[in-house]
């Protein structure tokens, strides 16, 4: 069992949780500031007798205990670290020779070595020695959210009570005609939203951070979080510097609406049919990216947060709480409120869903417009990246269909036929070519997939594909539950 774990430890390398020292002339300093940085990031194993290339060297059977002894005496010496911290180091045979195990979980402190803080960056441990990068790891450590972070002397005027009848219509509207919110007045309304409570540790009460955030007047907001703002970007023709900018410094409410803006200006508005209904998956993506960054950013984040639109991508990133490091995927993520009182108000007023739907309606509808999926990077740094694609439309089978180019490229006796060709497919309705494009990628689906994927019933698809088969778009090929279709081309 040991075997087969190092076997695919040693596989995979060097990674964010993962060490390797080779040891030759004993435990060196590098061994400790690794032992630092696991403890200051997510943990790891540190495995004493291996090369960084994964070459097992081992250790002196008889230097072993020595060596454990050694270790556990520097890591609990306060001139050494700072806090001890109390590891257990084992002893593991392994084809012949001899390694020595040591793993080091997360801490709920900040440590140093020799009076130097370390962290872990990919597979390399790094000095921190800029304030905000000592005072974001600090806010990692922190066992409360920091939008619960109470300002007692914080009043009513500093912030921007005319917004709340807007906010309560909003809730109003996304219940479906009716909400509590309408008929509490403004205390009750800010207490219930979470937004005024009361510090049990300390005993102060008042507005906290969320309250800033979401209702604060600019000037508020800047004096609590001078750091606080996003930066909108348009780099399609000058990609050093920018062809338009936003920026936006205003509460979450209207950074939301006027970075909403600024995607509808500069992003294609496909059409795509959903059940029969328009919907804008420019809109839906945008709108899942735009939240994300504004509701589960780290406030008091001095990092610039950005969204970005470029030529084959756009993305957003901000500040982050991590709790892991690495891509994200909807088969592994794990929902993570990182300030759960601005989520809920946005939820509450519509313009969120419920925590890790988000993730999936990126991929759905990313994929949808671009023909390629997003890719989201958890770390102290947030990024969602979602590919670009102007000439790619899920709603049309192919590129660009030009009937002149086609004219031109077949002129004699073909042209007729070929125009002809082109003009039917046009034709067509668009759940139609909808079937036609599922088809095209996999002729194995049935009418209960199809049906599935497309969102309408089976009883429809099947009147859908009899009429394709009538105008000699679809043809079966073996038995109705094991063969499969063929899809004519038509370009």
């Amino acid at each position: 069992m040991v075997e087969k774990i190092m076997d695919n430890v040693i596989t995979i390398g060097e990674t964010i949780a993962v060490e390797f020292k080779r040891c030759g002339n004993g435990i060196e300093n590098d061994t400790y500031e690794t032992v630092c940085s696991f403890l200051n990031r997510y943990g790891g194993d540190i495995y004493l007798g291996i090369a960084d290339d994964g070459h097992v060297v081992g250790i002196s059977e008889r230097a072993a205990a020595d060596m454990i002894r050694n270790f556990i005496k520097v890591i609990s010496n306060p001139n050494m670290f700072q806090l001890t911290v109390y590891l257990e180091a084992k002893i593991v045979e392994y084809k012949g020779k001899t390694i020595i195990h040591v793993h080091v979980p997360p801490s709920s402190e900040v440590h140093s070595f020799k009076k130097v803080i370390y962290d872990r960056v990919d597979d390399a441990d790094v000095k921190v020695t800029a304030t905000s990068q000592i005072a974001s790891m600090y806010i990692r450590k922190q066992n409360i959210f920091t939008e619960k972070r109470i300002y007692p002397y914080l009043k009513t005027e500093q912030l921007r009570m005319n917004l709340l009848p807007k906010v309560r219509q909003m809730a109003i509207n996304n219940a479906g005609g009716k909400h509590p919110w309408e008929s509490m007045n403004d205390e009750e309304f800010l207490r219930s939203a979470g937004l005024y409570g009361e510090d049990v540790g300390t005993g102060q009460k008042g507005y906290n951070l969320a309250a800033v955030m979401l209702l604060g007047k600019d000037e508020t907001i800047l004096s609590v979080v001078p750091g606080y703002r996003t930066d909108a970007l348009l780099r399609k023709v000058n990609v050093d510097r920018y062809d338009d900018r936003l920026i936006v410094q205003t509460n979450l409410i209207e950074s939301y609406e006027q970075l909403m803006g600024f995607a509808e200006k500069h992003l294609w508005d496909k059409f795509f049919l959903e059940k029969d209904r328009r919907v804008s998956l420019r809109n839906i993506i945008a709108r899942e990216m735009l939240v994300n960054t504004l509701i589960h950013r780290e406030m008091t984040s001095t990092y610039i947060a950005k969204f970005v639109i470029e030529k084959d991508r756009m993305f957003v990133e901000n500040a982050n709480r991590a709790v892991r490091e690495g891509v994200l995927t909807p088969d592994d993520f794990e929902p993570n409120p990182k300030n759960p009182i601005i989520a809920a108000f946005f939820r509450n007023i519509g313009l969120s869903d419920q925590l890790g739907s988000g993730v999936r309606n990126l991929f759905k509808y990313g994929k949808l417009y671009s023909g390629k999926e997003p890719e989201l990077k958890e770390g102290d740094v947030f990024r969602i990246s979602v590919p670009l694609d102007d000439d790619y439309s899920f709603d049309m089978r192919t590129k660009n269909v030009n009937i002149g180019e086609n004219i031109g490229e077949n002129i004699g006796e073909n042209v007729g036929d070929k125009v002809r060709e082109v003009s039917e497919y046009t034709a067509i309705s668009n759940v139609q070519k909808q079937i036609l494009t599922e088809l095209g990628n996999n002729p194995y689906l049935s009418a209960r997939e199809l049906s599935e994927i497309i969102g309408i019933s089976s009883r429809r698809i099947e009147a859908n594909i009899k009429k394709l088969k009538e105008l000699q778009y679809l043809s079966r090929v073996g038995s109705p539950r094991k063969g499969y279709w063929i899809v004519k081309n038509i370009s």
